[in-house]
């Protein structure tokens, strides 16, 4: 399953590098635009297993290339779960059934992408890290007190993913539909998710001519003196 969804993105991702090469982007010109998203985290194979969705957030920035029908992508997703604990934990013998895991995860990525008048098409891909957060139970008899600690992992993973925004007056409206691969493993399972995210994005260019200015850098992001 999570191969195929792969290679749909991929070819989504294709189809949009090949035509977007004939029209100029009039809307992401010099632009940056941050945006803020909403949705889920759909845990795929055996994933499952342990792992069940929440709701889920991201965060982040579009920053047009000298091209604007190519961008950087930096963004936060903060993926929640619901945890099911099937491996014992050297540090309690108490496993947990009904727990909860987050996974923080930034994706540095670039993409492509594509304008038809207010619409928009895109995809991207990279590389990511950030820490996977596994609940654990420390119990206590002499207090009869049982603690839920969060045992911490470092994860590099990859992000690939494809979408489309509309844009109205002052933000664009957008979906995204995308695929996160992590690299290392809880309990001894791989983690495969599909993120569903809804979201606005605003235009914050202006900011970054502010930002450039009180560094004392020639120039600015919109182009304007």
């Amino acid at each position: 399953m999570a191969r195929k969804i792969i290679l749909i993105l991929l070819s989504v991702f294709i189809c949009i590098g090949v035509f977007g090469q004939s029209s100029s982007d009039t809307i992401h010109y010099r632009k940056i635009y941050y945006f803020g998203g909403t949705g889920m985290a759909f845990p795929m194979g055996k994933t499952k297993d342990i792992l069940s969705p929440k709701f889920s957030g991201s965060m982040g920035l579009d920053i047009s290339l000298k091209d604007s029908r190519f961008y950087l992508l930096p963004v936060l997703y903060t993926l929640s779960f619901g945890y099911k604990q099937e491996i014992e934990d050297e540090l309690t013998q108490y496993r947990i059934s009904n727990g909860d895991a987050t996974f923080y995860n930034l994706s540095l990525s670039a993409g492509m992408r594509k304008q038809y008048r207010q619409l928009n098409t895109y995809a991207y891909l990279g590389p990511g890290f950030g820490l996977f957060l596994e609940p654990r139970a420390l119990v206590r008899p002499e207090t009869s007190i049982v603690e839920i600690e969060k045992k911490s992992k470092f994860n590099i993973s990859s992000k690939l993913g494809v979408g489309a925004d509309y844009k109205f007056k002052g933000f664009f409206l957008g979906l995204e539909l995308g695929y996160v691969r992590s690299f290392t493993k809880i309990q001894n399972t791989p983690i495969h998710a599909l993120t569903v995210m809804v979201g606005l994005k605003s235009d914050i260019t202006r900011l970054g001519d502010k930002v450039v200015s009180v560094l004392g850098v020639d120039g600015s992001v919109s182009g304007k003196d």
